[in-house]
């Protein structure tokens, strides 16, 4: 019932000072309105026809106005009965209270002025009552007064509105509350609908921040065994693998107030507002208890202190950080109250925001297995019309290292592309075209490529497709193709085994691989070019990586320079002398060498096939897996992928079975 009437009353409107200036200048304008000419029978006349009505006697009175070099004139009231008088006989449209005159004019220098009212007076003997008199314009005076400081005011509101955040910013937005707290609270009922069936994947992640959920709901499961409700929870991960969307899935499934907001709402030019803000939310927070507090992007505020700090410009910063990890873990600090935040950049942030007792908990969530892009799919599949054969099992195959924002890009750019096909409904096509659109860019088969320059392009794309069918460590290829799509002149596509460990010689295989292009270019014309840029970058990275981190060359021995804390960047020094530089800059160029003569010995023993193969490529643009069987036969290392996803998903259910 309560609902219904005040649904029923009628809302009050919203004050706005916008309200006063409108009144103001309504008024300047009535004003004048009032005291022009347009509202009374004044009429305006020129010393001639003045000195016309003096002489035939049909002036009372003369009111000379010194200051605004004006005159006004009264007329006798037998004048006003002349048709002469006519217009200024009638009543004025608003009746005023004092006596208006019928005209007015400008007499231009008064000696004159004044010299040829005496000379009319004197020779027709008339009685006119010349008087002097001077008017001050209250209100105009008033005005020019006031609008110096009505300009510096409202100079002074319009900058601090627009530093806070304007007016529609909350709290935050008025000008006094500058200090307050930028947080949106959530209510479960109408601002979010998202729960934990909307999150795939991420089994592990949502059990922890599922505990801390049932930690508000039903505390006393666990206080009774001694335990404390965890201070707070810390979300770490690659972008786009679901933090934000976790966080929303808490204040969908908790039933206790959440606080939103971002690490920058604390950032502002002022000094001490950020603390202001932290301290303001706290307070809204401990109110409210028990609730959760939500900071995306905590390293905005959360960095280190005391690093590159050379000039003192984050001091403010740190002022914000100091004043947060007060209200986490300090005296008087409320247990009902529990921050939630994510990142990744977790290397970067303060030590002592990481510590127990601030986050208890740090949820990595990683990127998805096959298994979890499958779930994921299935979600963002929802709302898309799909063929009833399309294979989810497929397309998770085909987007290793995908995270759930890249897959939900997927699913949009299949749905789009179908769409601008005519398609009733989005199949395998459309998904593999869309991961092509997303990995390699847009198609341009209008680029203008000479002849010599595609068949040098498709015999270093079959390189790479040789070499890699040839070694037993290298990425099954998936098809290759000439036609140009974003910067890349050519692509391959394969489907690596997603490991969790990596051996020397698996490393070596794929940099073997990768070198097939060049290779291919040099066994087939003895010429190299610039296309293998983007090989030579990555075999690059992989050599580099095996000798200064992964600690897999002989000559360095186990050592790596990896600095998992990330001081390194802000060093002046390498971590290493002169003489070591030099063996890791040989050892570098050492292994990538091997690598391309042995890619290249490969493609000399079957230059054949290597011929055969471009050729099909010159002819199609696009091959398959398909093709590459014809000419070599059945790859000699095929693993049986499927048993090994078995083996997976039958310990993660043996995994669950012992939970239970």
């Amino acid at each position: 019932m309560a609902k219904e009437n005040n649904s029923s009353t009628p809302k009050k409107p919203r004050f706005s000072s916008w309200w006063i200036y409108g009144v103001i200048i309504a008024l300047i304008l009535g004003f004048q309105f009032l005291g022009s000419s347009s509202f009374s029978s004044t009429k305006k006349t020129t010393t001639s026809e003045l000195q016309e009505y003096l002489r035939n006697g049909d002036i009372a009175k003369i009111l000379i106005i010194r200051n605004a070099g004006q005159a006004k004139v009264f007329l006798t009231n037998e004048a006003l009965q002349k048709s002469v008088h006519k217009d200024v006989s009638e009543k004025p449209l608003i009746p005023s209270t004092g006596v208006l005159p019928q005209y007015i004019l400008d007499y231009g220098d008064l000696q004159n002025f004044e010299n040829e009212i005496k000379n009319i007076k004197k020779d027709n003997n008339l009685d006119t009552i010349v008087d002097f008199d001077t008017e001050n314009n209250v209100l105009g005076d008033l005005l020019l007064s006031l609008l110096p400081f009505a300009l510096i005011i409202g100079i002074w509101i319009y900058l601090m509105r627009r530093m806070s955040g304007g007016a529609g910013g909350g709290a935050g937005g008025q000008i006094f509350n500058i200090g307050k707290s930028k947080a949106k609270l959530f209510d479960e009922k109408t601002d979010t609908r998202t729960s934990f069936k909307d999150v795939a994947g991420l089994e592990g992640a949502k059990e922890e921040v599922q505990e801390i959920v049932e930690f508000l709901k039903n505390p006393d499961k666990y206080t009774s065994l001694g335990g404390k409700i965890p201070k707070g929870a810390l979300l770490v991960g690659p972008p786009g693998t679901g933090k934000t969307l976790l966080a929303k899935a808490v204040a969908g499934e908790a039933k206790v107030p959440f606080f939103s907001l971002s690490g920058s709402d604390f950032v502002e030019m002022f000094v001490g507002v950020g603390a202001s803000r932290v301290r303001d939310l706290f307070k809204q927070a401990k109110d409210k208890s028990p609730a959760i507090i939500f900071i995306d992007e905590i390293d905005a505020i959360g960095r280190a202190r005391g690093k590159n700090n050379f000039t003192g410009s984050n001091d403010e910063r740190e002022n914000t950080l100091n004043q947060l990890l007060t209200e986490m873990d300090g005296f008087g600090t409320n247990t009902n109250v529990i921050v939630l935040a994510a990142t990744n950049r977790a290397d970067v942030l303060d030590k002592a925001l990481m510590r127990a007792g601030r986050f208890d908990r740090q949820i990595y969530v990683d990127l998805p297995d096959i298994r979890e892009r499958k779930e994921i799919f299935e979600v963002h599949l929802r709302p898309i019309k799909t063929s009833e054969t399309l294979d989810l099992d497929f397309l998770a195959k085909q987007t290793p290292g995908f995270s759930g924002a890249d897959i939900a890009n997927v699913c949009n750019e299949a749905a789009l592309i179908a769409a601008r096909k005519e398609k009733k409904a989005v199949n395998k096509q459309d998904f593999l075209d869309a991961v092509d659109r997303i990995v390699g860019g847009l198609e341009k088969k209008n680029k203008i490529i000479t002849q010599g320059e595609k068949e040098t392009i498709a015999y270093h794309e079959a390189g790479h497709a040789t070499v890699s069918w040839m070694l037993e460590h290298a990425a099954p290829l998936v098809k290759v193709t000439i036609v140009p799509r974003g910067q890349s002149l050519g692509a391959a596509w394969y489907l690596p085994e997603e490991r969790l460990i990596v051996r020397p010689d698996q490393m070596l295989d794929e940099m073997c691989a990768t070198m097939g292009g060049r290779a291919a270019e040099k066994v087939m014309f003895n010429k190299i070019s610039t296309g293998a840029l983007s090989d030579l970058e990555k075999v690059t990275k992989q050599a580099r990586a095996m000798v200064t981190i992964y600690g897999l060359n002989e000559e360095l021995g186990n050592i790596t320079y990896y600095d998992s804390s990330g001081q390194n960047e802000y060093g002046f020094s390498k971590p290493y002398s002169e003489d070591t530089a030099q063996k890791i800059d040989k050892e570098i160029s050492k292994i990538i060498e091997e690598q391309y003569q042995r890619a290249i010995t490969l493609l000399d023993k079957n230059k054949d096939k290597l011929t055969s193969l471009a050729e099909r490529l010159l002819e199609k643009e696009v091959i398959f897996k398909d093709d590459l069987e014809k000419i070599f036969g059945k790859r000699p290392f095929e693993k049986d992928i499927q048993e090994a996803e078995a083996v997976v998903t039958a310990a993660s259910e043996e995994g669950k079975d012992e939970d239970k």
